[in-house]
């Protein structure tokens, strides 16, 4: 299904003329990857794209209708313009659209739309953006985690880091990099002038194209004992959440099912009740979690579709990104060229190598 036979559908089960998306991730999806993001502390863009059941249109202000023109977008995608200081682009919206409509930002007079759903699975022109990204990805996120030493403070690699992935066009909304002493105290270790220490983890969510890839490398210089086997069950969970998603996908589910097989293999390795000290991951795409997997949710698993699992396990973790079908488990975020161990999913019949330390 296309996203046009998509949004057919939805306005035809609304009972809508028109829909309007002005948030980046959903503009993007409409429009191939176009970039409608000036101030990134925005959640609205410059640029509404929108779709009345016979094309897609842009609506943006004068100011910014040349570059999105010339660079965003395809050149058959009519760009419609009003004054910057004559209208608001939701009022220019409700002014160009065909009604009843709605809209993922608020404008006036419109119903309120969710595109999370519209958005899954991806479509074979996404799947390839979705693996381009996510290689180039790999590589930067490796090519800096290669050469970091005892002595550098996590806010060294995390400026290095984003440096290597906006060269490559990559945004870097999430950039985590967790020293020795901090990684075993926090979830989610953002970035301080604390040194690395005996071992660091380096975990990314990146964004091209509207389009998200979440990976988490682990290097070791005196790695604690512990370290390792960590890892290797962390890792365990991932795999048994991977083969529950194709599963639950395939054969008929819920995001709380994956959660539910999520939960048996952390008891199965010894850590009953991790889980509850961050949250496990889930569907990616057009956010960098379309879905995050929670006990009993009802979130639908598509195939195919990307997902990113994250199980942590005190000062370990792995994550990767996959792309799930019904017969493929396809790692994306991978070089080839990183240490791995292979896992065996708890309780389906599923071996994956994943990702371990790299000792430096």
């Amino acid at each position: 299904m296309t996203l046009t036979d998509r949004l057919d559908q939805y306005l035809r089960t609304a009972g809508l003329e028109a829909v309007w998306f002005a948030r980046p991730n959903s503009f993007a999806w409409l429009t191939g990857g176009g970039d409608n993001v000036v101030d990134r502390e925005g959640d609205i863009g410059v640029a509404a794209a929108g779709y009345d059941g016979d094309e897609v249109r842009v609506i943006t202000n004068n100011i910014e209708a040349p570059r999105l023109r010339n660079e965003e977008l395809d050149s058959d995608v009519t760009v419609e313009t009003f004054d910057w200081h004559a209208a608001s682009l939701a009022e220019a919206v409700a002014e160009a659209s065909p009604g009843p409509a709605a809209a993922d930002f608020d404008v006036p007079g419109f119903e309120s739309v969710d595109a999370t759903q519209l958005r899954q699975p991806l479509t074979e022109t996404q799947m390839e953006q979705c693996r381009e990204l996510a290689r180039d990805t790999a590589e930067a996120v490796e090519a800096v985690a290669r050469k970091v030493e005892p002595s550098h403070t996590e806010l060294d690699v995390t400026a290095v880091l984003r440096q290597k992935l906006e060269g490559r066009g990559i945004a870097t909304p999430v950039v985590l990099v967790g020293s020795a002493e901090r990684a075993q105290s926090y979830r989610h270790y953002t970035s301080t002038d604390t040194e690395l220490g005996d071992y660091a983890l380096v975990s990314v969510t990146v964004q091209r194209d509207g389009l998200h890839v979440s990976t988490t490398r682990a290097v070791a210089f005196d790695p604690p004992e512990w370290l390792m086997e960590r890892i290797r069950k962390a890792a365990r969970v991932e795999t048994t959440a991977l083969a529950a998603t194709q599963a639950v996908g395939r054969d008929g589910g819920t995001a709380g099912d994956v959660f539910d097989a999520i939960q048996d293999a952390y008891a199965e390795v010894g850590w009953e009740g991790e889980w509850q000290n961050h949250h496990q991951g889930g569907a990616t795409g057009f956010a960098g979690r379309e879905w995050i997997a929670t006990p009993g949710s009802e979130a639908a698993v598509t195939l195919p579709h990307g997902y990113a699992w994250n199980p942590t396990i005190d000062g370990a973790k792995s994550e990767d990104t996959y792309l799930v079908s019904a017969d493929d488990i396809e790692l994306l975020s991978g070089t080839g060229d990183w240490p791995t161990e292979t896992v065996s999913a708890v309780g389906y019949d599923l071996e994956l190598p994943r990702h371990t330390v790299l000792e430096l």
